[in-house]
């Protein structure tokens, strides 16, 4: 295996995107292969115009919803490992050799430990428990890598998930025990804490854990989230 898709999905990421883009350019290691994939959802704010700027960047359209929009990119990825990645969120330094060097020690899925561009004690403590291996200390901002054979394997995102999706894919991963964090630090934006009060999202991302714990629907939580985060 020697390339790695990179897929970000996007709405209306104008500025995060381009900074983004630049940032994987200048931290990838340049010893493995890498393709970009970016799946727009529809964005009305010039994102397209702006990801068309990187001309060594795939951009396809797909119906907005991060799960459709990812597994849109891995349909026509040609790397044998994909990587998903948030917009607003930044991979360590030689991000795809440290990927590629857990490849080849057999782990076929995993992420990295998360650190958030923002201090708060809330925060610091959410960002510290994604150092340990457990189900419950994952989430979406942290990035994902699995390989394709595996991604296919269990049938990619659940679709019916318009949040969530990457918890729901993560557990599956969990449940036939493939799944590695890599000892570095991924960046991430806090800005959703920052518009919706760090407390209080906290707080309704815990009820949103508890509801998928309980059983509820895919479409039940989405409720919920709509009615209580911006």
């Amino acid at each position: 295996m020697n390339k790695i898709s990179i897929i970000i999905p996007i709405y209306n990421e104008v500025e995060t995107i381009d900074t983004l883009l630049w940032h994987i350019e200048k931290n990838a290691s340049q010893s493995i292969t890498i393709e970009i994939i970016v799946v727009d959802g529809g964005s009305t704010d010039n994102s397209q115009k702006k990801v068309a700027e990187h001309k060594n960047v795939i951009q396809i359209s797909a119906e907005k919803g991060r799960a459709k929009q990812l597994n849109a990119g891995a349909k026509i990825a040609t790397g044998e490992v994909l990587y998903f990645l948030h917009c607003d969120s930044f991979p360590p330094k030689d991000f795809d050799f440290l990927i590629m060097d857990q490849i080849q020690k057999g782990n076929k899925a995993g992420c990295f430990r998360m650190k958030f561009d923002y201090q708060h004690p809330v925060l610091a403590v959410s960002q510290w428990f994604t150092r340990i291996n457990h189900l419950s200390c994952r989430g979406g901002d942290q990035s994902l890598f699995v390989t394709k054979a595996l991604f296919n394997e269990i049938t990619g995102f659940n679709e019916n998930y318009i949040i969530y999706e990457d918890n729901e894919i993560i557990s599956r991963l969990y449940n036939i025990k493939q799944f590695v964090v890599i000892p570095k630090n991924l960046i991430t934006s806090a800005r959703r804490y920052r518009e919706n009060g760090v407390w209080r999202l906290q707080y309704h991302f815990a009820v949103i854990h508890l509801k998928r714990s309980l059983g509820h629907s895919a479409e039940s939580m989405l409720d919920y989230y709509k009615k209580t985060i911006k």
